[in-house]
């Protein structure tokens, strides 16, 4: 059967003929965040070896691209080092082109686009994603709207003005954020192609997991530890070794941890409630995962049950110890990225994983975009963002 888009609340198919970013819904709202109906994966014998990243594993993508739109990305280091006196595996995902995960999943949800037809398109970001599109977009010669908070990261706004955007600030939390792209691409700006929304780009992450399973000799580690704000890493490896293990290339699915600030906790908070909370947020530094509401909440809380893995929230103070506790290992990231170690701490402290199990923590995003917040950290006379 070919692949089709998948409404995952009411069971409904779409044909990939056609772009598409959401369920249906009455006029002027925006239905159920689509996924795709289960791939069969692909093994070992199926790698592009001429290929790195994604395009490593395309005989795992929904569509062809004959022309993919790619800068160089996937392919990051899989460094082990000693922390809080265990063994970790840190996969160094912020050695990416425009500095962050977010290039695994733009390059495929982009090309994948193109290849439908879409020329021009619309993307809300509180920064790396917004600089990520930006950028393939214009690698891919595609016109991009980045729609964006006010409090975004200037560097990360830079970013995406300097490769051509055009870069919309809007007053207010993310959800409004949100509605704004979704009204400019109802006006006819361009196709909504949001990295929360749309499952080519969760296809693209995917690719993860596929890169921890040959890096590791073709198996999978016992537990991956990743921040989470809407979830496309959580969701990615899900599907990524989902994919795997239909495919018969491991015997079991690692178990996924999703890190998120105390301040900002909606899938911690609703992982341990058993069911979704509404949570009231509060600012973090750890700004890149500073969502309210998660349109792929129940999805999350599934994909970590599936796992046998868990949520983690991680106060501040945690998080700048653990900025800093990476920067003394030579690994300089952004505080969004360092969740990740503080909620391995945790978690080795709690019992929940062991010091002799093989652990990945993913980071997520270059420090050299949050130079002001190390700043601060580095400064004790002055408070942390």
């Amino acid at each position: 059967m070919s692949p089709a888009y998948l409404d995952p609340r009411s069971g409904a198919t779409f044909s990939l003929d056609e772009p598409r970013w959401c369920g249906p819904a009455p006029p002027g709202e925006a239905g159920a965040p689509l996924l795709l109906t289960p791939l069969p994966g692909c093994g070992r014998e199926a790698i592009d070896a001429a290929a790195r990243g994604p395009w490593r594993y395309r005989a795992a993508l929904p569509l062809p691209a004959a022309e993919p739109i790619t800068l160089g990305e996937g392919g990051t280091p899989l460094l082990p080092v000693s922390l809080y006196g265990a063994r970790a595996l840190l996969k160094l995902d912020f050695l990416m082109p425009t500095g962050s995960f977010k290039d695994r999943g733009t390059a495929v949800m982009l090309s994948l686009l193109r290849a439908q037809g879409v020329r021009a398109m619309v993307e809300d970001s509180s920064g790396n994603a917004g600089a990520s599109i930006a950028a393939y977009a214009a690698a891919g010669g595609l016109a991009a709207t980045i729609v964006t908070p006010a409090s975004a990261s200037p560097a990360k706004l830079l970013q995406a003005r300097a490769c051509g955007a055009q870069v919309e600030t809007v007053d207010g939390d993310r959800d409004r954020v949100a509605a704004a792209a979704m009204a400019r691409a109802a006006r006819g700006a361009g196709f909504y192609a949001s990295h929360n929304w749309h499952p080519f780009f969760l296809h693209g992450v995917k690719s993860l997991a596929y890169e921890l399973w040959e890096a590791l000799g073709f198996r999978a580690p016992a537990n991956v530890i990743a921040p989470c704000g809407a979830g496309s890493i959580v969701l990615g490896l899900e599907i990524g070794f989902g994919e795997l293990l239909r495919a018969g290339a491991i015997d079991t699915l690692p178990r996924l941890f999703a890190a998120q600030p105390a301040a900002c906790a909606p899938v911690a908070t609703s992982f341990q409630a058993g069911e979704a909370v509404e949570i009231l947020a509060r600012p973090s530094m750890a700004e890149g995962t500073a969502i309210a509401r998660p349109v792929r909440l129940p999805e999350l809380l599934g994909a970590l049950a599936e796992t046998r893995g868990g949520a983690v929230m991680v106060e501040e103070t945690e998080i700048a110890r653990a900025t800093l506790d990476l920067a003394a290992l030579g690994v300089l990231v952004e505080p969004t990225s360092a969740l990740a170690a503080a909620a391995f701490a945790k978690l080795l402290a709690s019992g929940a994983v062991a010091d002799r199990q093989e652990t990945v923590l993913v980071l997520t995003g270059s420090g050299l975009k949050a130079a002001d917040r190390i700043a601060a950290l580095l400064s004790p006379a002055q408070p942390a963002p």
